[in-house]
């Protein structure tokens, strides 16, 4: 987001503001930070939105670039417009492919061949979910986490009942977010998958993922690791540390817009033997010979089953290019840079004012986004919007800071902290 565009008080002004509150220096270290960073050039990338004075919300929608309406505009006079059907030959049959290897090579760690991008989040769970247990005849156990975001407790109790397998539940502490040692308390002999959360969508904790896939796989298990609010902010390494499986949305950190398709990852020693259970035509061995029983292809095709939404894979490729170009380490390290600072605001601004810590501090642990919270915070975000002041809540008390690293500045962030600080105490 371009600097200029955004409406801020005179750096005079904005300092008597904080110094009101004993934190002279926040803003003086919000733009010393943003002079340091070498990954500042990419904020002009990003639309403008007008009206917007801080948007603290890329954990749930990811900001548009500034060049999307051209691409758009070129895809429907060019490729849809004028090459018309004979672009499903010339180049959207193998999309979902090239696009899943895209997305592996700069954001999960993952060789080709084993990344997919269709349907929706909560569609690859089930076919993923269902197609795990399968895989493990004789284990009747399904281990998930007791707050795991609804749609992965729906679908895992949905798959639960049609296999007639029995949930089991990680209860780990809120904050600190689930472990090796809990999920090891709760694995037997009987578990054929465990699904969890790379990140917590709440408290924004950070699991250790080779750790709790190194424990599912002692007990036999298959592990799916859910990385919804991880993918494009995290740097992972799928292959190394054995993940069997993962879904993960691309309209977070990875900018695809609202309701971009989904990405599912299978490992390559389970293709054939894993076998998702919605049976459509583009999961088929022969796509186009339309006969009268399904065989299935083999390698990661096999996931798909109907007709890829090409139009809405649009967006997120500009975003992989510029992940690509800054590279996980250092979006990572903008990141953790941008969460110790909102910690730091909330120390300085909120926490005086009664305002809980719902994130660990210790950034090792923590994911892109912070969570605060506080009994009023239901209507102060309805009133933060109002003024252009852009987080999310999340029920009952929590509103949560999505930095997302690429679009968002340390000033941006300290000024949505302030307008919390203003809220509270109008």
């Amino acid at each position: 987001m371009s600097e200029s565009s955004t409406p801020i008080e005179s750096a005079e002004d904005e300092h008597r503001r904080v110094a009101g509150i004993s934190a002279p220096d926040l803003l003086s270290e919000a733009r010393r930070l943003d002079a340091a960073d070498p990954l500042a050039h990419h904020l002009d990338a990003f639309a403008d939105a007008p009206g917007v004075a801080a948007y603290l919300d890329g954990n749930s929608l990811g900001r548009p670039l500034r060049d999307l309406p051209e691409k758009v505009g070129t895809f429907i006079r060019e490729d849809w417009g004028t090459r018309l059907i004979r672009s499903w030959d010339e180049q959207w049959m193998a999309l979902p492919m090239q696009l899943g290897d895209r997305i592996a090579e700069v954001a999960l760690g993952a060789a080709a061949g084993q990344t997919v991008v269709a349907d929706s989040t909560s569609v690859l769970l089930y076919k993923l979910m269902r197609a795990a247990v399968a895989a493990r005849p004789g284990r009747d156990e399904i281990v998930i986490e007791a707050g795991n975001f609804p749609t992965d407790r729906f679908i895992a109790a949905g798959v639960a009942k049609e296999t007639g397998a029995t949930l089991r539940w990680v209860e780990p502490d809120e904050v600190a977010g689930v472990t090796a040692s809990d999920v090891a308390a709760v694995v037997s002999e009987r578990t054929a998958l465990v699904v969890l959360s790379h990140v917590d969508y709440r408290s924004g904790a950070l699991a250790d993922m080779p750790a709790i896939t190194s424990v599912v796989h002692d007990a036999g298990a298959l592990m799916l690791w859910d990385l919804c609010h991880s993918v494009g902010v995290v740097p992972m390494q799928l292959d190394e540390w054995g993940v069997d499986l993962a879904v993960g949305c691309t309209y977070k950190y990875l900018n695809g817009g609202p309701g971009s398709p989904a990405f599912a990852y299978l490992r390559a020693e389970h293709h054939g033997a894993v076998t998702q259970p919605i049976h459509g035509w583009w999961s088929a061995s022969d796509i186009f010979a339309m006969g009268p029983e399904y065989a299935p292809v083999g390698g990661i095709r096999q996931l798909l089953s109907g007709t890829p939404p090409v139009m809405s894979m649009l967006a997120m490729q500009g975003m992989l290019d510029l992940i690509a170009d800054a590279g996980m380490p250092a979006v990572r390290a903008k990141s953790i840079s941008l969460t110790d600072f909102a910690v730091r605001a909330y120390d300085e601004l909120l926490a005086p004012l009664g305002v809980r810590l719902l994130t660990t501090r210790d950034a090792a642990h923590r994911g892109g986004h912070i969570t605060i919270g506080h009994d009023s915070f239901q209507q102060v975000t309805q009133r933060l919007w109002a003024e252009g002041i852009i987080p999310d809540f999340r029920f009952p008390d929590g509103i949560r800071l999505g930095l997302s690293p690429l679009s968002t500045s340390h000033e941006e962030t300290l000024r949505g902290v302030l307008a919390v600080r203003d809220a509270l105490t109008a």
